[in-house]
């Protein structure tokens, strides 16, 4: 087979299925993965609509689950037939950074290198909407799934689901059985994904609040406390909490998270919203000592940290994904308002 099928993004709201040739093993490290599923980021959906913009044409879809094909001679941990979750960042597990634990900067390859995103250099990473995928450090990157876990699941672990873990995982470290406040919004899979992670680390209340009724109740379906709630400049904090996961990407979200922070909390930002500029309230979170943290997932690292709680049936990615489609149809799909789409092989 010299070519294969790929999902390729051309420019906001146009997608193609375009014939690119086919990878294969250029070194000992690496392995071929047939991807069987792959989970609709949330950050898809705003690159897809032009919120976010990049400029294309790239390769689609980094939530990565599939069936490893082929593998090159220097590969140990992995065989063909084997069913592997693939993190979306590439990251080689030697460096110093990915030996910290640091995977969204492994300093082997290129910065922000990446599986579904525009190439930051020559390197084309490939995306997950495609017949075939190249993975360069196999025994590295590679998690294989264990029994009991869904393959769309296991998809959703590769990133939103790891995400969401994080937001809550350190804080509730720090300060055990804790009360945890969400804000849902743009982010829309990854604040539900702080519930699974809160409720299976023993947070004390999971209080969500959302401007929108299906995400509203799917929280509450989840095991959190819900209120509606719509974000704007004068809303006031009507209790502060320890932990606070901002995961609307609205200006007026992140000014009510800080609100709601009570003194010495801690907040997490899930991402940094549609625009270059947002408002911290530095003053306020000064007098409160707040600390407020924000960044990129290490996917590699946390896939290790959900699969302990998936194993042990605490947290289900499934709970999350609300609707299936073929891969044939996923251009098609790709701007639909859903929460959680998985892409499933026809």
């Amino acid at each position: 087979m010299t070519s294969i099928q790929q999902l390729t993004f051309i420019k906001p709201e146009q997608f193609e299925w375009q014939e690119v040739a086919t990878p294969t093993i250029e070194s000992a490290g690496e392995a071929i993965v047939r991807p069987l599923a792959v989970t609709r980021c949330d950050l898809d959906l705003y690159m897809a609509r032009g919120m976010y913009p990049m400029e294309g044409p790239f390769a689609f879809g980094h939530e990565i689950a599939g069936e490893v094909v082929e593998v090159g001679d220097g590969v140990k941990g992995f065989s063909p037939g084997d069913r592997v979750i693939v993190p979306f960042q590439i990251n080689c597990g030697s460096c110093d950074n990915c030996q910290r634990g640091w995977t969204n900067a492994c300093t082997t390859v290129e910065p922000f290198a990446a599986y579904g995103f525009a190439p930051r250099a020559e390197r084309l990473w490939g995306g997950g909407l495609s017949d075939l995928l190249n993975v360069p450090f196999a025994d590295a990157m590679l998690v294989k799934i264990p029994d009991g876990l869904s393959i769309t699941g296991a998809a959703a672990i590769s990133d939103n689901a790891g995400d969401g873990y994080r937001t809550v995982a350190e804080p509730l470290a720090q300060r055990p059985g804790a009360d945890i406040l969400i804000l849902g919004g743009l982010a829309q899979s990854v604040g539900l994904f702080a519930i699974q992670a809160a409720r299976a680390l023993g947070a004390g209340r999971i209080v969500y609040r959302d401007y929108d009724a299906g995400r509203l109740a799917k929280a509450k379906a989840l095991g959190a406390e819900v209120i509606e709630t719509q974000y704007g400049p004068n809303l006031r904090a009507t209790e502060e909490y320890p932990i606070v996961v901002e995961a609307a990407g609205l200006p007026d979200a992140l000014t009510f998270a800080m609100r709601s922070t009570e003194p010495c909390g801690t907040c997490s930002g899930v991402s940094a919203g549609m625009s270059n500029r947002a408002q911290i309230p530095l003053r306020s979170m000064y007098m409160k000592g707040i600390t407020y943290t924000i960044g990129r997932v290490h996917a590699r690292t946390e896939i290790d940290h959900i699969l302990n709680c998936a194993h042990c049936g605490t947290i289900n990615p499934d709970e999350v994904i609300t609707r299936s489609v073929p891969f044939s149809q996923a251009a098609d799909a790709m701007m639909d308002p859903d929460i959680k789409i998985v892409f499933e092989r026809d």
